[in-house]
């Protein structure tokens, strides 16, 4: 089915806004991108400098803001660029390689995100347990099985949408290449790729979601039976903003990427994938600084050179 494809380049349509608002849009975009960059960046220098952030839950925070920044860099420069210039032209093999690093980075963050979720439940349900179980190999296993589950969805992914054919038209109603707006393009049956896809994200992002509430659901028992309300507060508050950071990422992704092609809104789809893809990674840092004293103390130390 590839050869029959006779599309070389598509056509990003940006953030499609009016002519008036476009210079307004690109400041505005282009702002959150810096602050997203910074904030991130900012996270992984706080916690590879201080010694008292080398814990499990501050090395999986690490590796999410890695991947918040890869994200980030995936898709919004060249929307920047679309947007302001006013021609999204991407080869193929541009548009290929942009949706398998996305893919590939949004399926990493889902198996981070279940990772952190069960390290925070094993030190709240089993403290006494969980030096010994989140152990230095423990957390860099469960980190690579991240990322290598990530490789192994975006080659799914890849191969799923690319191996339909692609005959024009060549204008992908959205500001990057996702694999909706890509799928509408086909201009071969696309039912079988559709149902394959929807499956495999599914199957991923449920099995992720599934184990995210049974930490959760074990947190929650756990907290309830501590006497003290204020062992309660405190318990809570070492996982509260991870669960603030599952309800963005969850919320958003599971509207984008678990509903048939039938079903796709190019409106919704957009404003989904600029929540998911864009304000969750802004805004993840400031979840994890705001209310974390030891994440402030060392953002402190790192920029107004604070002492310990």
């Amino acid at each position: 089915m590839t050869n029959l494809t006779t599309v070389s380049m598509f056509i990003l349509c940006g953030f499609a806004v009016s002519p008036e608002l476009q210079l307004l849009s690109v400041a505005a975009f282009l702002l959150v991108y810096i602050t997203a960059v910074w904030g991130n960046v900012s996270i992984i220098a706080a916690v590879t400098l201080d010694t008292r952030l080398h814990t499990p839950m501050y090395f999986f925070l690490k590796h999410l803001s890695l991947v918040d920044i890869c994200s980030t860099s995936t898709t919004l420069p060249r929307a920047l660029m679309a947007t302001m210039v006013g021609s999204g032209e991407i080869s193929l093999p541009a548009c290929a390689s942009q949706l398998f690093a996305f893919v590939c980075f949004g399926s990493t963050e889902c198996f981070l995100i279940t990772s952190m979720a069960y390290d925070r439940s094993l030190a709240i349900y089993r403290p006494l347990e969980y030096r010994a179980a989140m152990r230095p190999q423990t957390c860099v296993l469960l980190v690579a099985m991240a990322w290598g589950s990530g490789l192994l969805f975006f080659a799914f992914h890849t191969a799923n949408t690319f191996s339909l054919p692609f005959c024009g038209p060549n204008v992908v109603d959205h500001f990057f290449c996702d694999i909706p707006p890509l799928m509408r393009l086909a201009c071969a049956n696309t039912d079988t790729h559709e149902a394959s896809g929807f499956a495999a994200s599914s199957c991923t992002i449920m099995s992720c979601f599934a184990l995210t509430v049974l930490s959760y659901v074990r947190i929650l028992a756990t907290v309830v039976r501590i006497r003290s309300a204020a062992g309660r507060r405190k318990a809570f508050s070492t996982c509260s903003s991870h669960l603030a950071t599952v309800l963005l990422f969850y919320g958003t992704g599971s509207s984008a990427y678990m509903q048939p092609t039938a079903r796709y809104s190019p409106l919704q789809g957009r404003l989904a994938a600029v929540f998911y893809s864009i304000l969750t990674p802004t805004l993840n840092p400031l979840i994890y600084s705001l209310r974390n004293k030891d994440m402030k103390g060392a953002l402190q130390k790192l920029y107004l050179q604070v002492p310990s």
